[in-house]
Order: C-alpha cells, then sequence, then structure tokens
C-alpha cells in the first residue's frame, strides 16, 4: 500500500493510503480538495492537474500526447506537471508527495 501526501493550494497537507486505480481516484475518495476528475478519469479536462515532487517523477510514468495536450491548455502548467487521472497507484509511489494545480 503506498502512502501518498497531497498539498493543496492552501497548503494543507493530506496524507492518504492506497493500492489501486489511479491519483485522481484516490484524491477524490478522500475529498482533496482542487482535484476534481471532471471528466471521470479519460484525459480530457486538467481537472485533477498536480505537479509531482521532482524527486518522485521519473516514478510517475511518462505522460502520453493526450495528456501533453490537455496540460498545454492549463496557465498552471510546469515541469513536474502531470494529470492524477493518468498516474496509477502503485507500492513504487510510495512516499510521494503531490502538490495541488488548482
Amino acid at each position: 500500500m503506498a502512502k501518498i501526501t497531497f498539498i493543496t493550494r492552501n497548503g494543507e497537507k493530506i496524507t492518504v493510503e492506497g493500492n489501486d486505480g489511479s491519483l485522481m481516484e484516490l484524491a477524490k475518495q478522500n475529498n482533496i480538495k482542487g482535484i476534481d476528475g471532471d471528466c471521470g478519469g479519460v484525459c480530457s479536462c486538467a481537472t485533477c492537474h498536480v505537479h509531482v515532487d521532482p524527486a518522485y517523477f521519473e516514478k510517475t510514468g511518462t505522460a502520453s500526447e493526450i495528456e501533453n495536450d490537455m496540460l498545454e491548455l492549463d496557465d498552471n502548467v510546469g515541469e513536474y506537471s502531470r494529470l492524477s487521472c493518468q498516474i496509477p497507484v502503485s507500492d513504487a509511489l510510495d512516499g510521494l508527495v503531490l502538490q495541488v494545480a488548482n
């Protein structure tokens, strides 16, 4: 089981545990503010945009072309931006820290 820490826009740190689904689903299950997932996780809205801690960025995998296209539409995109709906929860992500972008 992976422990994932979300840091909300107001600086609140919330650590949750999960072992399946996507990071967006995990955030929604735990009522993380700023992770809306309006499209249900099909990579068509960017309402689950997060900034991944650089130490874990490689562990989250490579963004697809569709994900990168969606991120380009967000004004708050950065080098470590990802859509949390596109990152599966796994034990390899234990300790991951994410800054909520929205």
